[in-house]
């Protein structure tokens, strides 16, 4: 666990990962590392609700659409929720957005905040340059579990916001219940808003271990969702927040007047199909995920002299470890340039807040094609320890 020293509002550092992302995502030949689902085409999508949803995208004017999205688009969220009404939700230009959003409108220079670790960046980039910050890490030697003690001892009179994102990336730990409840009393006791990035929700391995929707069980739970990951619909660029602090949604929503504004109109007719079939949708994702773990972890296990590895527990990404003398870094370079088949090696998820690791990297197993891909990081390795021995 370790604590900013905060010096006044600071600029936002590169963006270490999408900067590598942008370098490889389209360049390479085998995208490896994903961290969503699947996708559908325009076509496959609008097939599942005929021809009155066909009709309704191609006679969407395009216009403006209501900076806290479409009604009709609220409610069918709303739905996904025990306890949300469409009034409730306040739609984003994706999820990068709703976590600007929400950091900006509840954090100042006199507040703390509480981030678990590893993240996908900006969950402690964006509050780390607002006020002091608190990491707390998931450590393999656990089980990438969270540490509520460890998590109660950062807290302080001021802290305002606690993050955390289960099912995890990059590691698929799913907390556990009895957890999550106490975690959910502690911010209740102290009255710290719990922010939960719940993009991977659905896609659990086991459904058992399901975790409640943060905007469900309390009343300063705020839940980040996005139709990116488990729907597999990242280029509808549609996210949200579901709170029940409706006036909390109105500050953010102010906050979007400068931002994107609203969304895309044809995204979000596409985004209220899709949730009107979500159960096919997240059918199919939850089958190729499966497939793909599969078969990922059978690549691994070929290799346990160069990789340790686990089960994750959902998600579509996971944070094997790389044993080479090498060292991930080098290995991940290695295998993009050679081999054309992409990974996020450890350095990309370095924390400014905890130490972390040094020695994963990020593999990803919910599209289909993976084959071709571990075939050529199976021919890579093969060569390389060919060459090794002789």
């Amino acid at each position: 666990m370790t604590s900013s020293n905060f010096e006044g509002p600071t600029a936002l550092p590169e963006f270490k990962l999408e900067t590598y992302l942008g370098r490889w995502e389209f360049s390479a030949r085998y995208h490896m590392t994903a961290s969503d689902a699947e996708t559908l085409s325009i076509r496959d999508l609008l097939a599942l609700g005929g021809d009155a949803a066909l009709n309704a995208f191609l006679d969407q004017r395009l216009s403006y659409t209501e900076p806290y999205g479409a009604l009709d688009l609220r409610a069918a969220i709303a739905a996904t929720y025990d306890s949300a009404e469409a009034a409730d939700v306040l739609c984003f230009a994706g999820a990068e957005e709703g976590v600007y959003c929400l950091y900006r409108t509840l954090l100042d220079a006199d507040a703390h905040a509480i981030v678990v670790t590893p993240n996908y960046q900006s969950a402690e980039t964006i509050p780390l340059s607002l006020c002091e910050t608190t990491g707390v890490a998931l450590e393999p030697e656990q089980g990438w579990t969270l540490d509520i003690d460890c998590v109660a001892r950062a807290i302080r009179p001021n802290t305002r916001v606690l993050y955390m994102n289960f099912p995890h990336n990059p590691t698929g730990k799913i907390l556990e219940r009895d957890r999550f409840d106490a975690l959910v009393a502690l911010c209740r006791r102290h009255g710290i808003w719990l922010f939960s990035d719940e993009v991977y929700r659905l896609i659990e391995r086991d459904p058992t271990k399901r975790l409640p929707q943060a905007v469900d069980v309390y009343e300063r739970g705020v839940s980040l969702n996005v139709m990116s990951k488990a729907y597999g619909l990242p280029g509808l660029r549609i996210g949200w927040i579901a709170c029940r602090d409706r006036e909390l949604l109105e500050r953010m929503v102010r906050l979007k007047h400068y931002l994107s504004i609203c969304n895309s109109a044809p995204s979000e007719r596409l985004a209220l199909v899709a949730l009107q079939h979500r159960d096919a949708i997240l059918a199919r994702t939850r089958s190729v995920a499966e497939a793909g773990y599969s078969k990922v972890a059978s690549f691994l296990a070929e290799f346990p002299d160069l990789f340790e590895t686990y089960e994750p527990d959902g998600g579509v990404v996971m944070y094997p470890r790389y044993k080479g003398e090498d060292g991930v870094e080098v290995f991940c370079r290695s295998l993009v340039e050679s081999a054309g088949a992409v990974l996020l090696p450890a350095s990309i998820y370095g924390s400014a807040l905890t130490p972390g690791t040094s020695d994963r990297f990020r593999i990803g197993y919910g599209r289909l094609g993976l084959d071709d891909g571990l075939a050529a990081m199976r021919a890579h390795l093969r060569r390389n320890l060919c060459a090794a021995s002789r």
